[in-house]
């Protein structure tokens, strides 16, 4: 693990960036004492939850167009 200071990490932070994208463990420090790691964030954190509820509701057909004298009315600030 690399450990480099704050003015160094400021200095070539693409360049850190890229060395953690690449699987490098940096630390960066101030005044010698070390404060955050930078590491690659690993797409297995964050997993897709796209589709989860898939099958549990029902979109009408006329979604888009639902209510909407009802909307207009209350944009228009008649009741």
């Amino acid at each position: 693990m690399r450990t480099v200071n704050m003015h160094e990490a400021k200095t070539n932070f693409s360049r850190l960036v890229e060395a953690a994208v690449a699987g490098e463990r940096i630390t960066i420090a101030k005044a010698g004492r070390p404060m955050v790691k930078l590491v690659r964030v690993d797409d297995e954190e964050n997993p897709s939850r796209t589709g989860f509820l898939r099958g549990l509701g029902r979109v009408p057909q006329d979604f888009d167009s639902m209510h909407v004298e009802e909307i207009t009315d209350l944009f228009q600030g008649r009741s």
